[in-house]
């Protein structure tokens, strides 16, 4: 059985012009399946290589699948979509099948708007498609698709989700496919160097109101560093790798791990060879502060900081749980063990103004990170924020929710003042940057990684793909009333989504109204108590209120034998 899997061709002007990124996904995916015996395997990565609608069309005729998979984040979901909608048309018998996050939770929004899909994976998808990808190989599909778990699809007229699997308890059974990858086409610009992108934990016990990671991931879980260790020297030796992003949300969450995983790579002497980066918590950075020598040594040369807001006020709004003043102290503390710094700013929120913009890039200035990066903010739409803000948004065009497109209108600015805003931050900070910091500070090594990330910079600012600008038409300060976001306005949310949303939140409601009856009645009850039977005075004649009870919990004393 042949199975075809495609990354969709997205692209936002953001996170891609730091380099060319190897879609994991498919390693992990593909590894799975092997073990299962499936060895005809193939991948099109329509991103990295730019292939046109026609492109995949005479891709897919030549390989005639049985299946064709593919994953989608929220903003490449109409992308993911048509490439299925293409399999529909050339090769019409092939299972169609779609995952990711954005599918996993909007299901029933993508169902309506693309019905062409047979099949839905929702959550962690090694063990549900290895299992789905067997009932298609052994003739059972689609008779047994009701009895898998972790499925969404179009029976009759009805979208049906089969119950939710249980997450992949044990990651390290997992063996990665990176051979399925054209390793050339993947470069950290900054470094000019080949760039993997493994895995070393899932899940994220923090709750961020604008996250969807710890929805997706549900419970924590850490491979053995060991393991991650043999995976990364695989990725050394065989595909020429130099430099590595782990792609967990907070991998210093499991100190005891981190340390170990450090503690191989120093071991194997692999620092000499690759070097790599996290994201990670401010106040893991504060736990660790000691150790922060030992991380470089380990080869960890960049920390990407969710700083998130200049404000308080809005890292309460995320429940990000983190002080201002530790922000700044975090980035002292990493450049002091000469680890690079960047910086995550949310901007855009209701109370965004020109006055806030101004000081979120004082705070960047004084705090002095190598690095800083201003995010559009973008409540997804299967997060707690979106619910809570769903009455104030006015796109669901999905392909712009991309971080650096302003979905969210603040009350006081225009979306396009509010671009220039951000670029104005951009301009200053970088050209101030490359002036008076980047060729003068530091080692060799640090000069030259500073211009690399500031060439990556020049060449996306050149090109206009920076932030979509050559999209969205801003050329400066001059056009900010003149740009235009294109926002397809035909797009709404599906009435069974919508529904589905509502039936949510009125079990949210109704639990949240057990909890606070239940509380309310245990407290009625400790009164009661306390006022039927009163512990006696103390011997200081203090009396305490408890109501006397004897052991388990009686009002009479056993009979003595």
């Amino acid at each position: 059985m042949r199975i075809l899997l495609v990354h969709p061709n997205y692209r936002s002007g953001g996170a891609e012009i730091a380099g060319s990124w190897p879609p994991a996904w498919v390693a992990y995916l593909a590894g799975h399946l092997r073990t299962a015996g499936f060895d005809d395997i193939h991948f099109l990565d329509a991103m990295t290589h730019d292939l046109s609608d026609g492109d995949l069309r005479v891709k897919m005729a030549e390989l005639q699948p049985d299946v064709v998979g593919v994953t989608a984040i929220t903003p490449s979901i109409y992308m993911a979509e048509n490439v299925l909608k293409i399999a529909s048309e050339v090769v019409p018998d092939a299972v169609r099948v779609m995952g990711g996050v954005h599918a996993t939770f909007m299901y029933k929004q993508v169902l309506t708007e693309a019905p062409w899909i047979d099949v839905i994976v929702r959550g962690e998808g090694e063990e549900i498609f290895q299992t789905l990808m067997m009932a298609v190989r052994d003739g059972q599909w689609p008779a047994a698709r009701h009895e898998i778990k972790g499925l969404a699809f179009i029976d009759g007229d009805e979208i049906r989700a089969t119950q939710a699997a249980s997450t992949v308890k044990d990651l390290d059974a997992i063996k990665p496919d990176w051979t399925l990858l054209k390793w050339d086409d993947y470069i950290y610009i900054p470094l000019g160097v080949k760039v993997a992108i493994p895995n070393m934990a899932r899940g994220c016990p923090f709750t961020c109101s604008f996250c969807s990671q710890w929805k997706f991931w549900r419970d924590y879980r850490v491979r053995d560093p060991i393991k991650v260790v043999d995976e990364i020297e695989e990725l050394v030796n065989e595909q020429g790798v130099g430099f590595f992003i782990l792609a967990d949300e907070e991998p210093t969450i499991n100190r005891k791990k981190f340390i170990q995983f450090c503690e191989e790579l120093i071991k194997r002497d692999l620092p000499r060879r690759v070097q790599w980066g996290i994201n990670t918590r401010v106040t893991d950075i504060y736990r660790d502060r000691e150790l922060l020598s030992f991380y470089r040594k380990a080869g960890l040369v960049h920390v990407s900081l969710g700083t998130e807001a200049a404000a308080q006020l809005k890292l309460d709004v995320f429940n990000k749980e983190t002080k201002v003043e530790e922000n700044k102290e975090a980035i002292r503390l990493l450049k002091e063990a000469d680890i690079f710094t960047e910086a995550q700013f949310i901007v855009g929120l209701d109370n965004e103004t020109e006055e806030t913009l101004e000081e979120t890039y004082k705070m960047a200035w004084d705090w002095q990170p190598d690095l800083a990066n201003w995010a559009m903010y973008t409540p997804w739409p299967f997060t707690p924020l979106f619910q809570e803000l769903k009455d104030q948004v006015e796109v669901f065009d999905f392909s712009k929710y991309n971080f650096v497109t302003p979905i969210m209108k603040p009350a006081n600015m225009e979306r396009g003042e509010l671009l220039n805003g951000v670029m104005k931050n951009y301009r200053r900070f970088y050209s101030q940057k490359a002036l008076f910091h980047y060729p003068w500070r530091g080692t060799g090594y640090r000069r030259r990684y500073l211009l690399g990330c500031l060439k990556a910079f020049a060449k996306a600012g050149f090109a206009r793909t920076f932030y979509d600008l050559g999209k969205a038409g801003y050329w400066g300060p001059q056009s900010k009333d003149k740009v235009d976001f294109h926002f397809d306005e035909t797009r709404t949310i599906s009435e069974a989504q919508m529904d589905d949303w509502i039936a949510s939140a009125d079990k949210a409601a109704a639990a949240a109204e057990r909890r606070e009856a239940i509380r309310a009645q245990g407290k009625e009850r400790a009164k009661e108590r306390a006022f039927k039977m009163p512990m006696p005075l103390s011997p200081a004649g203090g009396q305490d209120g408890a109501e006397v009870k004897a052991c388990g919990g009686g009002d009479q004393q056993m009979e003595e034998a």
